[in-house]
Order: C-alpha cells, then structure tokens, then sequence
C-alpha cells in the first residue's frame, strides 16, 4: 500500500469515525428530544385534566348559586308572609264575631268580606297557600295536634276541626294548623 492509499484508508476512517460521532451525537440527541416531548405530553394532558376539573367546579358553584338566588326569591318573603297571617287571623275572627242578622251590620260584614278576599288573594298570588285540613288524615309535617277527642263518627287520626288555618309558601311550611284529632 502506497503511503498515499494509506493516508486516503486513514482519512476515509476517521471520516467514517466522524460520521459515526455525529450519528451517535444525533441519536442522543433525538432520544432527548423524545424524552422532553414525553414529559411535555404528560405535563399537558396533566394541565388539560385540570382545567377540565376546575371548569366542572365553576360550573357546580354557578348552578349552587343560582339555587342559592332562586331559593331567596321564593323563600325571602317568608318572614313576612309570617308576620303577616294574624291579620288574615283577626279578619277571619271578626267575621266570626259579628252578628250577621243585624241589618246594621251588614255594611261592616260586607267591607270585611271584602278586605279579608283581598288580602287572600294577594296571598295566593305570591304563592302563599291556606292549609285547611278538616275531615283529612293528621299529618304532623303540616298540622300541629292541639287536642285528641273521641269520635266514633269518623276514623282516628282524622282531623275534625282547626282552631286556626296552616300556610305554606312555595310548598314549604310557614306556619302548622292549630288542629284538633280524633282518637281511638
């Protein structure tokens, strides 16, 4: 071998040498790379499955709140719808009291028929609901048991009469009627 062929066989070497380096450099490289890209799907899927988390809890607070907002329009009203009912009471008691033959008294009977009609209409137009329960079954969510007496007439546990009417607003209780039961 020429001293030239020798020194082209050394360079061709060191070429192949230095194109293996690189291959390998290149290699590591992209290992690298694909190691970060690896890290950086999980960190990612990571963010999205956190943002789909704090997304749904958004959600259920608005949809709380705007329950919270519904429940104080319907029920915001109760206090004074409570403050309310013993006029309706001391309407309904005066109507009682007055003595209906008595032609002067009709005038006064007829202004608080009228008054009383009123003021229960504007009830019921706010949702306000009478609870009236003669002759039904005693219901402790609804009616409050003032006194038991014997009725053989009708079955125990009916209610026979009430001292004073219940209400509910929205169908949530403001106030039990006052109501008498019959026993076994």
């Amino acid at each position: 071998m020429t001293e030239q062929e020798h020194n082209e066989h050394v360079e061709t070497e060191a070429e192949q040498a230095q194109q293996s380096a690189q291959e390998e450099a290149v290699d590591v490289e992209i290992s690298g790379q694909n190691a970060q890209i690896e890290e950086l799907t999980v960190a990612l899927a990571g963010a999205k499955e956190q943002t789909l988390r704090a997304q749904a809890e958004l959600q259920n607070v608005r949809r709380r709140a705007e329950a919270d907002v519904e429940k104080a329009h319907k029920f915001g009203q109760e206090k004074l719808v409570g403050d309310l009912l013993p006029v309706v009471d001391n309407l309904e008691r005066a109507m009682a009291s007055i003595n209906a033959d008595d032609d002067a008294n009709k005038a006064i009977i007829e202004g608080i028929e009228l008054t009383l009609k009123s003021f229960i209409d504007t009830l019921v137009k706010h949702k306000v609901e009478p609870v009236n329960p003669v002759g039904e079954p005693f219901n402790p969510e609804l009616h409050q048991a003032m006194s038991m007496i014997e009725n053989p007439d009708v079955e125990p546990n009916t209610v026979i009469d009430v001292f004073q009417k219940g209400y509910t607003l929205h169908g949530r209780l403001v106030r039990p009627a006052m109501v008498v039961v019959a026993k076994a």
